[in-house]
Parts: structure tokens; sequence; C-alpha cells
């Protein structure tokens, strides 16, 4: 049989690498299928590339050829991506993807496909890279009933809060940082206002959930506004800043769905991940807690998982594997403030001292983190909801609250 690749950026090259390289590994791990690169899909030229002889620029091309038995997308976005895989799908064939953009938005619509036509769309890489979490949820973790799921989906603003936590280095500094060594993009946005995370943790909460999770339902705030004075104020709880992707079943069969930087304690596992790397804990409650751990972008890493998935779609070429999930349903995820947690706020005051007369009136247990000496007052609340402890935080006078972060308890 023969492979597509659409698109050769970072991702597809690697994908065209390891197909070719480890041909003989990918034949044997496949029940013993010839497997070969068929075609590879740019609207660039790559003049001299070993691979000269496979490219196209027609999607005709590949949708016309019988040989295609599996497409590999690594094209990115949603325009053209959402229409090739579609034309893909319902001519029979299975799609392989790392976009997490296109299964965070048009999962729920691509996998029906995929059962109609009694193929394949598998996405392992669009949610960890090279860190495998979609198989674990969906094959060794099916017995226990997921009490939440929660990580570090992000590794270019794991990597800006690295320095500025161990380092002192400001925001914008890290940023810089980050863009030099090739970890952020000169358009950060995706990254910085928490936009990737968010898509990951739609498919994650998707497949743990049951239901189709839009990322427009999903809370999302980045790490911007994330000053050292709030990750001073951290170490004085015994904690760290990380921005972390999570959702929750809650009473009345709905869950939460968040991203939002947050503090966890030093004693987490994850507060030992750092720089570019990513973990996701799942917590079940059978297992308990378990996290998996690793880069979660990169070249070859997100290669090795994307050939990964097109070895199982070539096992199940003759049947469609149980897998995905179901329609969205309006209402079924619910906002963070109906959990319960400690709270930290942070906050803009004109009179320290009337201030922090007023918080130890309203929050009795609230610690004080800030010392007076600037302009702004910082606390942390003891558990309670979290909707009632925002709004009693914002009904003390001669004070804006300029951030707000949830203690999470995670592994």
């Amino acid at each position: 049989m023969k492979i597509a690749v659409m698109g050769f950026g970072t991702v597809g090259s690697g994908v065209v690498e390891v197909l070719t390289k480890n041909n003989d590994v990918i034949v044997k791990s496949s029940l013993g299928q010839a497997m070969d690169l068929g075609y590879i899909l740019d609207i660039r030229d790559f003049p001299g590339s070993p691979y000269e002889k496979y490219f196209t620029k027609n999607f005709n091309d590949i949708i016309s050829d019988p040989e295609v038995k599996i497409v590999v997308e690594t094209m990115g976005g949603v325009t053209f991506a959402y229409d090739y895989v579609k034309q893909a799908l319902l001519s029979g064939r299975s799609v392989v993807t790392s976009n997490k953009q296109l299964v965070a938005e048009k999962g729920y619509e691509l996998l029906q496909i995929a059962d109609k036509k009694n193929v394949n769309f598998m996405f392992e890489a669009s949610v960890g890279g090279g860190i495998p979490i979609i198989a674990p949820l969906t094959e060794c973790l099916t017995a226990n009933r997921i009490e939440e799921v929660a990580g570090i989906l992000n590794g270019t603003t794991n990597y800006i809060l690295t320095q500025m936590i161990d380092n002192g280095v400001d925001f914008s500094q890290a940023l810089k940082e980050a863009q030099d060594l090739g970890y952020a993009e000169k358009d950060p946005t995706s990254d910085i206002e928490g936009y990737d995370a968010c898509r990951k943790i739609c498919i994650l909460a998707s497949l743990c959930y049951g239901k189709h999770i839009y990322p427009e339902d999903v809370s999302t705030e980045g790490i911007k506004d994330v000053t050292l004075n709030d990750v001073a104020y951290a170490k004085k709880c015994g904690c760290q800043i990380k921005l972390i992707g999570s959702s929750k079943p809650v009473e009345g069969g709905h869950i939460t769905a968040s991203v939002a930087p947050a503090f966890i304690k030093d004693s987490s596992i994850l507060a030992d991940v750092h720089d570019v790397f990513n973990a996701i804990m799942v917590r079940g409650d059978a297992l308990g807690d378990v996290v998996f751990y690793g880069r979660g972008a990169g070249k070859m890493p997100t290669a090795s998982a994307v050939v990964a998935d097109v070895i199982d779609c070539a096992k199940h070429l003759l049947r469609k594997r149980a897998f995905g999930w179901g329609a969205p349903e309006k209402g079924f995820v619910v906002s963070d403030d109906y959990l319960t947690s400690r709270m930290y706020f942070r906050a803009e005051t004109n009179d320290y001292s009337l201030s922090e007369k007023e918080i130890k009136d309203k929050f009795p247990e609230a610690e004080i983190l800030s010392d007076g000496s600037l302009n702004e007052i910082a606390f942390m609340t003891d558990a309670g909801n979290i909707g009632e402890l925002k709004n009693k935080a914002e009904s003390v006078e001669n004070m804006n609250i300029k951030m707000t972060m949830r203690l999470m308890n995670l592994a």
C-alpha cells in the first residue's frame, strides 16, 4: 500500500524521514504489509530533495490513486486541512493527523465520517507530540472513571515560566529568549494566550468524558500578565506557577474545562517539569494518579507518534477501531467557579493598610503574601467555592484585582 503525506514542514518532513529510513521496522510492526511512501503534497518546491520524485501540488493525485490507503495530514490550520481530510475519509481512506486545531474544531464530524466509511481517523500526535496519551486513554485506562485530566500542555509557555521562576527573568525577556531559541513563533499569540493548550485540553476532555468539546466552550487565559511578583508570592506558599489545562466532571452530569496559570505545590511531580517539556496527569478512580511526561513537540518525537498511528491504521485496514466520542451538548461544560479551591489574588491598592484590614475581615484565614512596600497587595485564601471567593475579593474597597489563580491539587 502507499502512504501519502500532506504538508512537508517540520513534522511532515520528519514523518517522511521515519517512513523511509525505518521502513523495514514499520513493515514488521504492521504485520508484514508493504508500506511505501506514495506522495508528498506541498505547494512549495524542494529542488534537490532526496524525496523530489514524490512531490505533487495536486491533491487529486492522491485521491485518484487506489493504492493510497492511508493519508497523513501535517499541514496545520483548518481551511485546506479540513477539506482534504474530509475528502480522504469519504473516499474510504484512513487519515492520521498531528493537527490539534483540526481535531479540536472538527474532530466529531471527521470521526463520524470515518465511522460511516469503516476507516480510521487518528491523532495521537495532536496533544502531546511524541508523548503517548491518546492511546493510553482509549486503551489502558478504559476501566477507570476519569476524575480529572490536567497538565502542562504547551512547551513554549513552560519555558517562559521556567526562566521567570529559576532565573528571575521577566515575561518579555523570557519570551524573546524563547523566540531566539526557536521555541516560540514570531507571532507567539497561540502559545502565550493559551489557545494551543486550549485545543489540547478539548481533545483530552472529549476523549475522557465522551462529548465533543469546542475551544469556545473552554475558559482560556494565558501567561502574559504573570509577573515576577506573582512568582515570588508563589514561592512564599511553597508553590510554582504553571499554565495548566484541566478538565473534570462535576455534579449534574457536567464537566469543567479551562486553561489558566495556576499555583501548584513544589511537592507536585508537575513542579519538576521544566523548560519545553510537557506533562499530563490523568486521575482514575481505580488507578489513582498517573503522569505522562516528555517533549510535547519537535520534529522527530512528533513524527514518531504520527507513524505509530499509521502502523495502527495499517493493522486495522479492514475494520474500524472503537475510538472517538459523541456529539457536542450545549451546557455540558460549566465554569470552574463551581469548584472548591484555595485562591490567590494580586491587586493594586491605594491604601494598603485599609485593604489589608478588609481582607482579614472578609477572609479570616487568608495568608497575606505582600509586605506593603508596593502599591499592591497579594493574598491566599482558605479553600472555598471559587465563584464566591472571587465575588468576595472583588467587593474589597480600594483594591483593583490584577491576577487571580487557583491552587491546584495535582500529582
